[in-house]
């Protein structure tokens, strides 16, 4: 059974003694650097930070990249605000291109410049920024990358080195402003952004994106879709005409489809780690555009379709897919109660397996539960921004079930956190946790106030 957060991490966010979940962990490291025998381990409390910005363990150290409200390098405006998924590539000389996502709605308080030939809606406020790093970690750039998009939340990298980032929302042209319709996925390239313009990817449908993770054999890609209300999200696959076509190939259109799982209408009702369905279904997408009925209440035939509150991370990892069900409650309508789960699907045996399972929410001041974004360590671990209450983490798990604090958020965004005041403290949560392609590098986001982290440190 799972462990509390209390039994995990002291109150000073010392080293894991046990176990934070319940599951077979080492299968979340399937083809890393964990699965061939590289150490990956705990390391120490996190020390308080003198000024305010980020708690990381003894011998780290981290470099503010960009904060929310600076001027951007180029000259285009303010950095925004609500930096969420991220994205580090690989350039030329050892330069890192780090794509951002800014998670702006319709009201948004520091929206992404508008920037003639990269964007989309010019009432969209949401979009993306393009930093490029030195091969010693220093700024030498900062720009728009695809502007006039809405409420950009994660994404995923591509096989051939861009960005695929995903609106979070449904609006259609003439809701908030809007002038065109939003929930789509964009193609973005972090060196050079013209290069993919701000062209909404429409055959991988339209609905309240989260993640995306491309398999690099088959260049199927695999989404996530974060539905607020019931009937929650879908976990798709999307079956491109020209797979692992390079960038701008994806433009070309294909075939989206929705996971059903016999038996099986809502996964928060599979509570033990190790339970497995095989047979796994792939049903068309009715209307991948919903123009007149989201896709997760279109007919999907007698048989219905698979659901899930929360869907969010997904990344790729060895032969199969994992995603992220942040949390599910009965209280919003899913069918039973949970504080997080990691899901594999193997495409190759149509199998589909509950790893892992977070929780219980004990304590708010600590990790443990509604992961986020997550990703694989080249060092050979996992790291899991949370996004819950009260103070917000990022925690690492080491391959044989260690949980530690990696990270805590020192920026306090109430007037109780700051000292004052009768709320209860809040922090922004993390989000957009990345690492370098040389594998040195952390780079983190805090959501609010929007702020990039590179951290580097003795990895292991």
């Amino acid at each position: 059974m799972s462990a509390t957060r209390r039994q995990i991490l002291s109150r000073t966010g010392t080293a894991a003694a046990g176990i934070a979940f319940s599951g077979a962990v080492s299968e979340l490291f399937t083809g890393t650097a964990a699965a061939r025998g590289v150490g990956h381990r705990a390391h120490g409390p996190l020390v308080p930070d003198p000024r305010g910005l980020l708690d990381l363990p003894r011998g780290f150290r981290y470099k503010v990249l960009s904060r929310e409200g600076d001027r951007l390098r180029s000259g285009e405006g303010l950095v925004p605000g609500n930096h969420d998924g991220m994205g580090a590539f690989a350039g030329r000389h050892g330069r890192v291109h780090l794509v951002r996502n800014h998670e702006n709605r319709a009201d948004g308080r520091i929206p992404v410049p508008t920037v003639p030939g990269l964007t989309y809606d010019p009432m969209g406020k949401g979009g993306c920024t393009a930093l490029e790093l030195d091969a010693h970690g220093e700024v030498l750039g900062e720009r728009v990358a695809i502007a006039g998009t809405a409420v950009n939340c994660a994404g995923g990298p591509t096989p051939w080195g861009t960005w695929l980032t995903c609106e979070e929302t449904e609006d259609r042209a003439g809701t908030n402003g809007y002038t065109k319709d939003h929930g789509f996925v964009f193609e973005v390239d972090g060196a050079d952004p013209r290069r993919t313009g701000a062209v909404p990817l429409t055959a991988m449908g339209r609905f309240q994106h989260e993640a995306v993770a491309v398999d690099p054999g088959s260049g199927v890609v695999y989404e996530t879709e974060d539905a607020f209300e019931k009937p929650f999200g879908l976990f798709y696959r999307f079956l491109p005409e020209k797979p692992r076509g390079g960038a701008g190939s994806l433009r070309a259109g294909g075939d989206l489809e929705a996971m059903r799982v016999p038996g099986v209408p809502d996964l928060s009702s599979i509570q033990e780690t190790g339970s497995s369905f095989d047979g796994v279904e792939w049903v068309p997408v009715p209307d991948p555009l919903a123009a007149r009925t989201p896709i997760r209440l279109q007919d999907f035939g007698p048989k219905g379709i698979t659901h899930a509150q929360k869907l969010e991370g997904c990344y790729w990892g060895g032969r199969s897919v994992y995603f992220v069900s942040s949390f599910a409650h009965r209280t919003e309508g899913s069918a039973a109660d949970h504080f997080g789960q990691v899901w594999k699907y193997e495409p190759e045996r149509r199998r589909l397996t509950l790893v892992i399972v977070f929780g219980p929410d004990t304590d708010i001041q600590l990790p443990g539960e509604a992961p986020d974004n997550i990703c694989l360590a080249p060092s050979g671990g996992l790291m899991v921004c949370e996004d819950g209450g009260g103070a917000q983490h990022v925690f690492g798990v080491t391959r044989q079930g260690e949980v530690y604090a990696m990270a805590r958020n020192a920026q306090a965004i109430t007037p109780a956190a700051a000292g004052g005041g009768g709320a209860a403290p809040e922090w922004g949560e993390f989000a957009g946790v990345t690492f370098s392609p040389d594998g040195g590098t952390m780079y983190l986001n805090c959501y609010t106030p929007g702020t990039t982290f590179a951290v580097t440190g003795p990895w292991g």
